[in-house]
């Protein structure tokens, strides 16, 4: 077998695969970040943010609380807690309302939250490591919460558990709704997405946000899809979500999900890059290492864009490698189908052209072809669930 070569390590880690991408709030920092690792990104955003600085009912709670301060505010989101503020100034009452808040305590569920707190002028007393609602809700109740006012900065949907717990000990909650989410004013990019998933185009796909989640399959159900989209994700997709608040949705319909230790965007890229060798497939091939992503082949650590009918047919010969597999079971893994088995051979003339090396793959007559695995090479490696669209 050749031996390595420099240029396995100038492959990027995502190089070949595609990932999807949820997010509708700094979707293009994710993007970035993915294709700086070679991803192919597709973007298909789950939902959208309305603000709600016109609001009746927000204008209205601000004005309950700056006549009636609260004795804690909780601030669980950055972005909300700034569009609070900033709503407030242009009802001409910024102000009086930071300094109602400031008699009060202030908690922050996590960094961004606290760092505009502070960027407001005031400061927090507290904020919880895991970033968590449950565990700020746990602060609270350990300190005891009957009698007080609380005002809860919603972060784009309501938070049930969290006021009925504290209403049930007695406290007086003041939900504030900054902003909503909403399905996404063009639904096609979400739905191209979800077809993607469905049809093996899709390796990876990420979350940022439960609503995101939630919204995915929401849109799913609609379409009468919901069932196929949660097989794929239990399946050939790999789902990476930013933290446990955004996976709730998809393991409450028993979808495995990969998180980072620390919800960051960063972190959770860095996780995606850590689980993508176990979604390939290495084989010892004719003297060579072939290696099976989700869109392309490594070819002695050299990447080769390969067209989608060879992609096809590569993942077909590497369910049973060094088996022949013959042109009717080949040709019924081509996309749209037909009855003409020149047509493999077509896609498999310019699959070894793809590959650079025709050896790889051999002719046998009258019966098909086969991945030529090297036969003293051991028992074949896999790389876990590798090659998109492997179960169809």
């Amino acid at each position: 077998m050749s031996a390595p070569t420099t240029t396995e390590a100038q492959v990027p880690p995502l190089a070949g695969f595609t990932v999807g991408v949820t997010a509708a709030r700094r979707a293009e920092e994710l993007g970035t970040m993915l294709e700086r690792r070679g991803a192919c990104v597709q973007h298909g955003p789950a939902l959208r943010i309305v603000p709600l600085a016109d609001d009746a009912e927000l204008e209205a709670r601000t004005r309950d609380l700056i006549e009636r301060p609260p004795d804690v505010t909780v601030a669980t989101t950055g972005i909300g807690f700034r569009g609070w503020v900033e709503a407030a100034d242009g009802w001409g009452m910024g102000e009086d309302l930071l300094a109602a808040l400031s008699r009060g305590e202030l908690l922050a569920r996590g960094p961004k939250a606290r760092g505009q707190i502070r960027a407001s002028g005031l400061t927090e007393v507290w904020s919880p490591p895991s970033e968590s609602s449950a565990e700020v809700l746990d602060h609270l109740l350990d300190q005891g919460v009957d009698g007080r006012r609380i005002a809860v900065q919603l972060h784009g949907e309501p938070l049930p558990d969290v006021v009925e717990a504290l209403e049930m000990a007695g406290a007086e909650v003041v939900e504030v709704p900054v902003y909503r989410w909403v399905p996404p004013a063009d639904l096609a990019p979400m739905d191209r997405l979800t077809d993607l998933a469905l049809a093996g185009g899709i390796d990876m796909l990420t979350f940022t946000s439960a609503p995101a989640a939630a919204s995915l399959l929401a849109r799913a159900a609609e379409r009468g899809m919901r069932d196929e989209l949660v097989a794929a994700l239990r399946g050939r997709v790999l789902v990476v979500c930013v933290g446990p608040v955004t996976a709730a949705p998809l393991e409450a319909v028993d979808v495995p999900t990969v998180q980072p230790q620390r919800s960051r965007l960063g972190a959770m890229v860095r996780a995606l890059e850590a689980e993508a060798p176990a979604r390939a497939r290495r084989l010892p091939v004719a003297g060579h290492r072939l290696e099976l992503r989700g869109h392309a082949a490594l070819v002695d650590g050299e990447l080769k864009a390969v067209p989608p009918t060879g992609m096809a047919l590569l993942r077909v010969l590497a369910r049973r490698p060094g088996r022949v597999v013959s042109r009717a079971e080949l040709l019924r893994a081509l996309p749209g189908g037909g009855d003409d088995e020149h047509a493999v051979e077509t896609a498999m003339a310019r699959l070894r052209s793809a590959l650079g090396v025709p050896k790889l793959i051999q002719t046998v007559v009258k019966r098909g072809y086969r991945l030529a695995l090297d036969p003293n090479a051991g028992p074949t490696p896999m790389g876990g669930h590798c090659v998109s669209g492997d179960e169809r």
